[in-house]
């Protein structure tokens, strides 16, 4: 039946802000600013079986639990022979393997079983929980995009793709192919975006998330870049002496004004918030790996993620180029 309602009940909901002050809720105290926050290995080398939330709910004042406003990541640990279950309302979810090995069955209806080792990846969409069992000590990275559904206030039905292996050995050797490639010497980075055929506009890992396995060379310093969507960075593997800087402006010389520090430590992950200048040094002796997980395959397909690369003109100022070149 269609009623009429009282006009008052159809106005008492709306409001009305004055621009100048309602357009940049984040300034105004509205809404949480995205934290430049480290979880450290620790969470997931010891103890039962269990998943550790990345939780940051609290400081981004949005309902919970949520590393980003529009991401979640855990730590899965799992004991040897020890079963864990996930399951989430996402339209993706992915998987790195931090150490272990096992196998990933559908929980429900029929479906792949999914084997895997440390330094694989793997993904799954929508409607897929998952039991996970460690026939080794085992430590899993898990990302998917749940914060974002319930901001939305929908429900993940429609499958996007097929679940996914990326195999640790595949990883490396398209890494290699790239880092063995001449223009690769005047690169800002040595990295593997991966990807899926399902997204070839994105050209990424699913269509809201994205995964870069990137390699951090001896010696390497990796100009300050920024971008708009943000990036849970998991450190693959890396020795002291590797860290990032973040900050929020540029000096003239393309350097990080008061910069904080996140030391690189394997297992470790750490928020790299967007819009914010941040740069990779890599003083250890040692090549280093690291895994950062963005929704940027949600920013790429809306056209905002605006990757800016800070470099050096031969006049000894700094520039803002769009790509490292």
């Amino acid at each position: 039946m269609i009623v009429t309602a009282p006009s008052d009940q159809l106005t008492a909901a709306a409001r009305y802000h004055d621009y100048r002050r309602a357009s940049n809720p984040l300034a105004g105290g509205l809404v949480g600013e995205i934290p430049l926050v480290e979880f450290p290995a620790e969470l997931h080398a010891t103890g039962p079986t269990r998943i550790v939330p990345l939780d940051n709910a609290a400081i981004l004042a949005c309902p919970g639990p949520a590393t980003s406003p529009g991401l979640m990541a855990s730590f899965l640990r799992i004991c040897p022979g020890d079963t864990l279950a996930t399951d989430a309302n996402a339209t993706s979810q992915l998987f790195f393997v931090i150490r272990g090995t096992g196998e990933s069955r559908p929980a429900t209806g029929s479906g792949s079983v999914i084997p895997w080792q440390a330094g694989d990846l793997f993904t799954v969409p929508a409607d897929s929980p998952l039991d996970h069992t460690a026939s080794a000590d085992a430590a899993l990275y898990q990302v998917h995009d749940e914060p974002l559904l319930r901001y939305l206030g929908v429900r993940a039905t429609e499958r996007r793709f097929a679940p996914t292996l990326y195999p640790r050995a595949a990883i490396t050797a398209a890494l290699e192919a790239i880092v063995a490639d001449p223009s690769s010497a005047r690169a800002n980075r040595l990295s593997v975006l991966l990807g899926h055929e399902a997204f070839p506009q994105t050209l990424t890992v699913t269509h809201v998330i994205w995964a870069m396995f990137g390699r951090l060379p001896v010696g390497a310093l990796q100009a300050p870049h920024r971008h708009q969507s943000v990036a849970l960075d998991l450190v693959v593997d890396a020795r002291p002496g590797c860290y990032t800087l973040v900050g929020r402006s540029l000096g003239p010389d393309g350097r990080i004004r008061d910069p904080q520090r996140v030391d690189w430590r394997p297992g470790s992950a750490f928020v790299t918030p967007p819009g914010l200048w941040h740069s990779h040094h890599n003083e250890s002796g040692h090549p280093a790996h690291i895994l950062p997980i963005q929704d940027a395959g949600l920013h790429t397909f809306l056209r905002t993620l605006n990757i800016l690369f800070s470099r050096t003109t031969s006049g000894g100022g700094c520039e803002v180029v769009e790509t490292a070149g």
